[in-house]
């Protein structure tokens, strides 16, 4: 009597027959650290209020995934009342002139003219973001401490804090590739002013200590 052979199971049949499982990409579930933990304020100008009562913070992140769930949620720049500020500063460093990390430096300053606010505002604050989290200044960033965005009538300012405005080489790096990676035109002059003479100006207008 001719035999036929074996078969198996159904249930090697189906095995066999259903494809490979996929397997889950690391990528998929692993979030991606950034070098530094960040903070970001909200300031909202109610004279009712102190200016430190009008200082809010909203989030700390330290991951890509976790800026881009924040920056998704908000509100952009070009959205924001007259008066209004964000601050975006390492965990740590408070937004103000007065912090230990901040009393001795200065700040980049870029002032945009109404028009820009359409136009620029929202894209530059975005890049300036990107700039910051992503250590972009190479070894300079290690004096970067935060940047802000100040909404206001006579044109809106953006600018980034560092520690130590006698730290000329740092500065003129940062100035320098901040401006770049803006793709600011050549004759655009940026400033850098520090804080001090900044909080002590007698004038509407505070001396450059260093341009690009």
């Amino acid at each position: 009597m001719a035999t036929s052979e074996p078969r198996g199971t159904e249930s090697e049949e189906a095995s066999n027959d259903s494809p490979t499982p996929a397997v889950a990409s690391p990528e998929q579930y692993i979030k991606h650290p950034l070098q530094n933990r960040w903070a970001l304020w909200y300031f909202k100008n109610d004279k009712s209020k102190s200016w430190t009562e009008n200082l809010r913070l909203i989030s700390k992140f330290d991951t890509v995934e976790d800026f881009w769930a924040l920056y998704n949620h908000i509100q952009q720049p070009s959205k924001l009342g007259f008066g209004c500020d964000y601050c975006l500063f390492k965990d740590g460093i408070k937004p103000m002139w007065e912090d230990d990390r901040n009393k001795l430096g200065g700040r980049w300053l870029m002032t945009l003219s109404k028009q820009q606010r359409h136009n620029d505002l929202d894209r530059y604050w975005m890049e300036t973001l990107l700039c910051l989290i992503g250590e972009s200044f190479d070894e300079a960033s290690d004096d970067v401490c935060g940047a802000v965005v100040n909404v206001r009538p006579k044109g809106d300012k953006i600018a980034i804090w560092t520690g130590n405005c006698q730290n000329r080489e740092a500065i003129m790096t940062i100035g320098q590739q901040y401006k770049e990676r803006l793709s600011l035109p050549i004759k655009m002059v940026i400033g850098y002013q520090s804080h001090d003479d900044t909080s002590s100006k007698s004038g509407s207008t505070t001396k450059n200590m260093y341009s690009v």
